[in-house]
């Protein structure tokens, strides 16, 4: 383990950091765990979804058609105001690595809301001033649901109970049609199946040693677990 990190050390020293990275992804791939991997070995500031704080998420989870829209809005306006308040306190240059896009929000909103509450929505977001920065990379983490269902069930987070797979499902080919079309930043599309990024420091190693090569365009990484 000590070697691997020392390893890990040689080759932050061989490439320049990509400035502000994004890491994104469906509820239970890992986004936010990867997220505060880098920060920790880029020696990086976080800026971090604060799901716990959303008064309305458990009760979306147990009943989805009556709490999604201000489940939504108050997602909405969460994140607008931590960008503001990061913009107004012009420390973004010590925020540097993300675990949410603010661009995707709109993707929950499709996927949770009736075409009323859609438009009500986009009412909304069009009022909000959002000025956003640009990653320099997107990590964008990807798994198949049946995956994602068993890693939030063994994380055992009580709000999260109730989600089901077909909610869940809804969710990852919302994320795959968004990402199909971004190119906003550098993209890379990570095959997260198989690989413990918390647990497995070969496997995280191995991820950081090929984002580190990416400087523009859509890439892809399937890797397998470390044995």
């Amino acid at each position: 383990m000590e070697q691997l990190a020392n390893d890990l050390d040689l080759v932050l020293e061989d490439y320049q950091l990509p400035g502000f990275i994004t890491v994104e992804g469906p509820i239970g791939v890992g986004k936010t765990t990867l997220a505060k991997r880098l920060a920790g070995s880029f020696n990086y500031e976080t800026l971090l979804e604060q799901a716990e704080l959303n008064p309305f998420l458990e009760r979306f989870y147990q009943d989805q058609r009556a709490s999604a829209l201000p489940t939504q809005l108050y997602f909405l306006f969460q994140r607008a105001k931590q960008i503001q308040e990061l913009r107004q306190g012009d420390i973004f240059q010590q925020v540097r690595v993300a675990d949410f896009l603010i661009d995707k929000d709109q993707l929950f909103a499709q996927v949770t809301l009736d075409d009323d509450e859609l438009k009500l929505y986009h009412t909304v977001y069009q009022q909000l001033t959002i000025d956003a920065p640009k990653p320099d990379l997107v990590i964008y983490l990807q798994a198949p649901t049946e995956v994602l269902l068993d890693r939030i069930q063994r994380r055992g987070i009580e709000a999260e109970r109730a989600i089901d797979s077909r909610y869940l499902q809804q969710l990852n080919e919302a994320y795959t049609r968004f990402f199909y079309y971004y190119d906003d930043a550098p993209l890379l599309i990570v095959n997260a199946t198989d690989i413990d990024l918390a647990g497995s420091e070969q496997d995280y190693r191995n991820l950081v040693s090929y984002m580190l090569t990416i400087k523009s365009g859509r890439h892809y990484y399937n890797p397998q677990a470390s044995l």
